[in-house]
């Protein structure tokens, strides 16, 4: 398709995609979303990011995640995302989940960071400008803040929905407890909380220990960030350290220590990831959406390949006894 052509969706786009509940609620989400933190920036390919956005609605995944520091620079993700949005996706707008997220240190001073309804309310009214809507469908708070009252921050996230700024809200991060106090507070207030986005992969299975049962019992959805562990979980470094790899060439997120520290067990997943007939990628996917409890998985993607790739994850999200106890050997 040519730059000057018209983008048209895929019409068979939502028979390539499953979808699942969140919690308790009327959302259906895609087993996948794309995460917006990475390839989106203002240094970023813009026709590359379009080309991955057509990608993704092509084969059904409806629901794009971003958060107001997301680029770099900060904001510079949803200034690219609201200008695909007036582009490409006008007229699917209500066809589109779109979330955002704020907690982070995002401008100077003392109102640009944690969870005061100053910095929230503020946070999503210059999201909404930067992406040129009146509303996301989702927003969350970002992460936990130890000297905000929760009550305070969870009043913020009820506000927006009152104000229409917000058809649902959520968090991310939060620890058990924390989670447990904000879903009663939200509860109380008459907005419950849609769904919770916590990290979790193979390597990194700390929502095991209490969140998931705390998110089924609570009719709370889950949607999982970092799946392939930075990349780890792929095929990229079972033969070493590529030049061109995350972890050479940045080691904020993934350092190289890590990687070859962890290279026995990548190897040893692979192997099992092929009697599977899959790739290391879709089987650390696939591992997640094994749990009901999980709505949605968030993929980043560099390539609309990578995009094609994860969706293959989801045609085998059964696992027999024999592979779990295999995985859990290795991951011991």
């Amino acid at each position: 398709m040519s730059k000057k052509q018209k983008y048209i969706a895929d019409e068979n786009r939502y028979e390539k995609m499953n979808y699942r509940r969140t919690g308790n609620s009327g959302l259906l989400l895609p087993e996948l979303s794309l995460g917006l933190w990475h390839n989106f920036g203002e240094n970023d390919d813009f026709d590359n990011a379009r080309d991955l956005l057509k990608c993704a609605f092509d084969n059904g995944i409806t629901h794009f995640d971003l958060a107001n520091n997301y680029g770099p620079p900060y904001g510079s993700a949803e200034s690219t995302f609201g200008k695909i949005l007036k582009k490409d996706f006008k007229k699917h707008r209500d066809e589109l989940i779109i979330s955002s997220k704020a907690g982070y240190d995002m401008w100077e001073g003392p109102y640009g960071n944690f969870g005061s309804k100053k910095y929230l309310i503020s946070s999503l009214d210059q999201s909404l400008k930067r992406m040129n809507l009146d509303y996301v469908d989702i927003f969350y708070h970002h992460r936990p803040d130890p000297d905000t009252p929760l009550e305070e921050t969870m009043g913020a996230l009820d506000l927006m929905v009152k104000q229409g700024k917000a058809l649902y809200v959520g968090i991310s991060n939060y620890q058990p407890k924390e989670a447990e106090k904000a879903f009663k507070i939200l509860k109380d207030l008459g907005t419950p909380c849609l769904i919770h986005q916590p990290r979790y992969s193979l390597f990194d299975r700390w929502i095991e220990d209490g969140l998931l049962d705390l998110l089924g019992n609570s009719g709370v959805g889950a949607i999982c960030f970092s799946p392939l562990a930075q990349g780890m979980l792929t095929d990229k470094y079972i033969n070493g350290l590529p030049k061109d790899s995350r972890a050479v060439k940045d080691g904020r997120y993934l350092k190289t220590d890590k990687v070859l520290e962890m290279l026995p067990k990548i190897k040893d997943l692979n192997e099992v990831a092929k009697s599977r007939n899959q790739n290391l990628a879709q089987m650390a996917i696939s591992w997640i959406l094994k749990d009901e409890r999980i709505t949605s998985v968030l993929i980043g993607a560099s390539k609309t390949e990578q995009i094609l790739d994860s969706i293959k994850a989801t045609e085998n999200t059964t696992f027999s006894e024999e592979e779990l106890t295999r995985i859990n050997s290795i991951l011991a």
